[in-house]
C-alpha cells in the first residue's frame, strides 16, 4: 500500500507537470477521465487513486503560471499573470516572475495547514449562515470591482457581455463549455493582441534565488492578502482564483511582484482548501475535489492527513521542478519566433476546443476571443471578463 501511494504520488507530479505546462489541458480533464476508468482501475486502493488527483492538482498549481507568463496562456487561476508577468518577459525576467509565484504557492502550504482546523470548526457555520445570502455577496462583489474602473460604462459593458456569454455556452449542448470561454476570453486574446503589437522577446536573465529581491513587506502584505481572500474562493460559487486576488490586493495594496507572489499563493491555496471544503461542507468547489469525493464517497479524518501531507509533500516536490522547467523557457524562449509561437499556440488551443468542445464550442471560442479582444483594447481590468462565471452562478441562486 505505501508503495502504491508512493507511486501515485510521483506519477501524479507528471500528470500535474503535463496539464500545467500545455494549454487547453485542464486538471479537471485528466480527473475526469480518471473517474470514468474507474472500473479498469480496481487493481488500484480507492485511497492511491486520490493522492494521485492531489499530488497531480497541486503539482499544476505551481507549474501553470509558467506558459501564461513566457507564452500568454493561462488558465481559468492564471490569467492575471499575464499583466505583470508579461512586462517582466520584455524585460528579460519571466524567470524572475515565475520565481515570485513560487514563491506563493511555497507560502501557500503552511497556510493551508493552518486553516484546517478554521474550516473544519467554523466554516461549516459561516456557510449555513450565509448560503442564503450568496447572489447578493457576489452582486456586491460585482458591482465594487466594477465601480473601481475608470471607465466605469465600458467595464460594465464588458462584465455584462461575458455574463451573456457564459450563460448562453454554459446552456448549450458544449462538452467542457469553460474550455472554449476561457480560453478565448484570457488566452487567444492575449495572443492576438502579441501578434498585432510584434512583441519581440529578449534575451532572459537567470537570476540565483538569492538575488531575486523582495522585500520582507512585500512577503506579508501578499500572505495577509491571500489569508484573507483565498478563504472566499474556497467555498464562496463563482469566486476563482483571479477575483480574490485582486480582491486580497483591494485590502492590502501590492507592488508588481508582491501580486505575483499572492497571485502564486491564491492560487495553490484554493485547490488545496479545495479538498478540505469536501471533508468539512461535503461540498466541492472544484473539479478535482469533486472527483476525489467521487472516489472516496466520504473523506475520514485519516483521509484527511494523508491528502494534507501529499499536498505538502508533492508541492515542495513541484516547486523545484518548476524551477528547472522556467530556467529551460528561459534559455530557449527566445530561439523561437514570438509571433509564429503565438500563431501556433492558436492553432492548438483551436484544435483542442474542436476536439473537447466540438463545433459549438468552437463558436464560442471564437466569440469569447473577441470580447477578450475588445476588453484589452478597452484599457479596462480583464477581471470583468469573469462575468463568465459570475452571472450564471448569481443567476442560479436567485433562481433556486
Amino acid at each position: 500500500m505505501f508503495l502504491e501511494i508512493i507511486l501515485a504520488l510521483f506519477l501524479g507530479l507528471i500528470a500535474g507537470t503535463f496539464t500545467g505546462l500545455t494549454p487547453g489541458i485542464h486538471i479537471n480533464l485528466i480527473a475526469i477521465i480518471l473517474v470514468s476508468s474507474l472500473t479498469k482501475l480496481q487493481q488500484f486502493s480507492l485511497i492511491s487513486l486520490s493522492v494521485f488527483i492531489v499530488s497531480m492538482a497541486i503539482a499544476h498549481t505551481f507549474i501553470d503560471f509558467i506558459p501564461s507568463i513566457f507564452l500568454g496562456a493561462p488558465e481559468e487561476d492564471t490569467f492575471l499573470s499575464i499583466l505583470p508577468g508579461h512586462r517582466m518577459l520584455k524585460n528579460g525576467q519571466a524567470y524572475n516572475a515565475t520565481v515570485l509565484t513560487l514563491y506563493g504557492s511555497l507560502i501557500a502550504l503552511p497556510i493551508i495547514i493552518a486553516f484546517v482546523p478554521i474550516f473544519i470548526y467554523i466554516i461549516p457555520i459561516i456557510f449555513s449562515i450565509t448560503k442564503t445570502i450568496f447572489p447578493y455577496i457576489l452582486i456586491f462583489l460585482s458591482i465594487y470591482l466594477i465601480l473601481r474602473e475608470r471607465s466605469f460604462l465600458t467595464a460594465l459593458i464588458v462584465f455584462l457581455l461575458s455574463g451573456f456569454l457564459g450563460l448562453t455556452a454554459l446552456n448549450l449542448p458544449i462538452e467542457q463549455p469553460l474550455l472554449p470561454l476561457l480560453t478565448g476570453l484570457f488566452g487567444s486574446s492575449a495572443l492576438i493582441i502579441a501578434i498585432k503589437q510584434k512583441t519581440e522577446i529578449p534575451q532572459q536573465k537567470i537570476t540565483s534565488l538569492k538575488k531575486i529581491k523582495i522585500t520582507k513587506s512585500e512577503i506579508l502584505k501578499a500572505t495577509t492578502g491571500s489569508i484573507i481572500s483565498a478563504p472566499l474562493a474556497s467555498f464562496l460559487p463563482g469566486i476563482g482564483a483571479g477575483h480574490a486576488a485582486v480582491i486580497g490586493s483591494e485590502f492590502i495594496e501590492q507592488t508588481e511582484k508582491g501580486f505575483l507572489v499572492l497571485l502564486g499563493s491564491i492560487n495553490t491555496i484554493v485547490v488545496g482548501l479545495s479538498f478540505i471544503t469536501i471533508f468539512s461542507l461535503g461540498k466541492t468547489r472544484t473539479g478535482v475535489a469533486l472527483v476525489i469525493k467521487e472516489i472516496l464517497k466520504t473523506i475520514s479524518i485519516q483521509n484527511l492527513f494523508i491528502i494534507i501531507a501529499i499536498m505538502i509533500i508533492s508541492g515542495i516536490f513541484s516547486f523545484f521542478i518548476a524551477l528547472k522547467i522556467s530556467k529551460i523557457f528561459s534559455k530557449n524562449i527566445t530561439r523561437i519566433n514570438y509571433q509564429k509561437l503565438s500563431i501556433v499556440i492558436i492553432l492548438i488551443l483551436s484544435l483542442t476546443i474542436i476536439i473537447f468542445s466540438n463545433f459549438l464550442g468552437f463558436l464560442v471560442f471564437l466569440t469569447a476571443t473577441s470580447l477578450g479582444i475588445f476588453a484589452i483594447t478597452s484599457n479596462v481590468r480583464r477581471i470583468n471578463l469573469m462575468g463568465v462565471l459570475l452571472i450564471p452562478t448569481i443567476v442560479f441562486y436567485l433562481l433556486n
